[in-house]
Formats: structure tokens, sequence, C-alpha cells
């Protein structure tokens, strides 16, 4: 009797043992020579959430945020399966060769990260990183992270203000180094699931031509931004 009394009270000590939190420091670079990432999403959650999936078609909050930027509807899919989430950590656009950098406390089950932001200017392009799978070892980890397609929009890299769901167009350069007068790159995207981006194509004509982007200033190559989490 008094040995199953002990296993009982060990089995409620544990019951009632409160989950550890973990503290993060996580800064973000923008690697690009011109384009700039609009506020980010960071959320550490749970290994079967996603703010986004390749080969997946975009949900409509990832929609939103990949062609306006707007993270408002993936706050709260995050916040519904009680990540733990961080908001706009470098308080507007991320520009190129910035760092943002932030703190992030997470608890036990919340053990994979998930970050995403817009990428200006493009039509629906985001820079982001899907479920990696947080660090418990004290000690600094560094990630390359990808530009992707969301797939909803055609690629016609036309700067006219849109950014709306479902609304064709470029929202903005922010560096002020965009054409006008684009007929448009494309009309029709044919990959309509979320994709690695191919980048931009651009051209050097300020007053015409098929793209407002500027080939010398907008192109990328893969990687876009790093991550680095540094485990306290």
């Amino acid at each position: 009797m008094r040995n199953k009394l002990t296993i009982l009270a060990l089995a409620g000590a544990f019951a009632t043992t409160p989950t550890l939190a973990q503290d993060l420091t996580i800064s973000i670079t923008n690697l690009t020579h011109g384009s700039y990432f609009t506020p980010f999403l960071v959320a550490a959650h749970a290994s079967g959430n996603h703010i986004f999936q390749l080969g997946t078609t975009a949900s409509t909050n990832l929609q939103a945020m990949a062609e306006g930027g707007d993270i408002s509807g993936l706050s709260a899919d995050m916040a519904a399966v009680n990540a733990d989430s961080v908001a706009n950590p470098a308080g507007g656009l991320l520009a190129p060769g910035a760092t943002t950098t932030f703190d992030l406390t997470h608890s036990a089950t919340n053990d994979h990260l998930s970050l995403t932001a817009m990428i200006l200017p493009t039509n629906d392009g985001f820079v982001g990183a899907d479920s990696l799978s947080i660090p418990t070892a004290a000690g600094t980890y560094r990630y390359q992270l990808n530009a992707y397609d969301a797939g909803t929009e055609a690629n016609d890299e036309i700067i006219n203000g849109g950014g709306a769901p479902g609304v064709a167009g470029v929202p903005a350069d922010p560096g002020g180094q965009n054409g006008t007068g684009a007929t448009g790159v494309t009309t029709a995207e044919t990959n309509a699931h979320v994709h690695i981006h191919r980048g931009v194509l651009g051209d050097s004509d300020e007053s015409a031509g098929v793209s407002d982007l500027n080939s010398s200033v907008h192109r990328w190559l893969n990687p876009v931004a790093q991550l680095v989490i540094t485990v306290n």
C-alpha cells in the first residue's frame, strides 16, 4: 500500500510540474540588394502547424500576406493554435542589408519555428521558413532563407498600388528605384501552388518596357535572408 501511495504521489507531482519555457534571441538579416521585407510574423508552434507549406495551395491568409504584406490573418491562425509569436519585430519594413533582433520565449510544446514576410517589390513573393525544429542546446544557429511564390497572382511586375488579394499588380517599390509604364511580364501563373520564387525579370527602361522593376536593383538569387537563432 505504501508503494502504491508513493507512485501516485510521484505521478501527481509530474502532472503539476509547469512546462518549462525557453528563451531565444532571433536575428533576421535582409540579404538582397534592393528589395524590402514587409513586417514579419515569427511564431513558435507545435510540429503539426504551419504558416505555409511548399507544394500546397496558399491559404487565404497567406495570400493576403504575400500579395499585400498583411500578417493579421496569419497572426490569428497562430494564436488559434496557442503559438508563441512576435509580429513586426523590425517596427516596419526591413531594408536591404538591415537586421532586426528580438527575443522570443516559447513553451516546450511549441518546439518548431515558422516565419514569413512579403518581399517588395513583387506581386506575391515572400521570404519564409516552414516549421524549423528549434534547437534545445545553448548556442547560436544560422539558417539561410529562400524566397517563395504564393502562386496566387501572375508576376506581371507592374507597380500600380495593388495589394488587395486577387488584385493584380505590385503595391510599391519602397526604395523608389522603379520605372513606370510597363506592359507586364506575364498575365498568367502556371504554378498555382506555393513554390520557390524564380526571381524578378525587370528591365532597364524607366518609362516603358515589360517591367516596372529595375533589373540592376531588384533582381536576386536565393538565399534572400539569414536567420540566426541563439538559444540562451
